[in-house]
């Protein structure tokens, strides 16, 4: 019976001791100071090895951290643009080129979107050459307007090259790089759709 006794009593004084080991533990790792993180129970894990993207790197025999891709990689679901910026290719584009996107209500929105980030400031609210920068003199010469008929009888194919290498005038730059494939199908639909209501 003793035996029992002394072993329960070693068993709370056990429970007490870790209870009190784990306050102090936990009241130790709690800084109030926003300055100081604490202790770092795994720093493995809090600080980070990793190196600089364009400092140096002794991993590398020329130390340059930031490596350029394989010659001939392309990114994973990006598809090369296979026309080069001359007017035969234009016009093949126009022939070749689909659009896969039909001109619902969701398309349009997400079409007006992007339509508003990069298109608006140059050919106006309405694709009308009106855009802010237009009227207030920034833009050097009259953009086309896209509610015409000269826009409105092109091939998406055509527009589709126009945004994604630019005008063969060079007025407009290339947008390619900045609009996806898809909100670039987008913005056709919104301009041969979007203009009417």
């Amino acid at each position: 019976m003793k035996l029992v006794s002394m072993k329960t009593r070693y068993i709370k004084t056990d429970l007490k001791l870790t209870g009190f080991s784990l306050i102090l533990l936990f009241l130790m790792s709690c800084m109030h100071d926003n300055n100081d993180t604490g202790f770092a129970y795994m720093p493995d894990m809090a600080y980070s090895n990793a190196f600089e993207t364009y400092g140096s790197s002794p991993n590398f025999s020329d130390s340059i951290t930031m490596l350029t891709p394989v010659e001939g990689t392309v990114p994973r679901e990006m598809i090369p643009y296979q026309y080069t910026k001359t007017f035969e290719e234009q016009q093949r584009a126009g022939l070749e080129l689909i659009n896969p996107f039909e001109a619902n209500k969701e398309n349009l929105i997400r079409g007006k979107e992007q339509y508003t980030v990069y298109c608006k400031m140059c050919h106006g609210d309405k694709g009308k050459s009106d855009g802010h920068l237009v009227k207030n003199k920034l833009f050097p010469i009259q953009p086309t307007a896209l509610s015409g008929d000269y826009v409105m009888n092109k091939p998406d194919g055509e527009l589709f090259h126009v945004i994604t290498l630019g005008s063969l005038s060079g007025l407009m730059g290339a947008h390619g790089s900045q609009i996806s494939q898809e909100d670039r199908w987008k913005i056709i639909l919104y301009v041969k759709n979007g203009f009417k209501n």
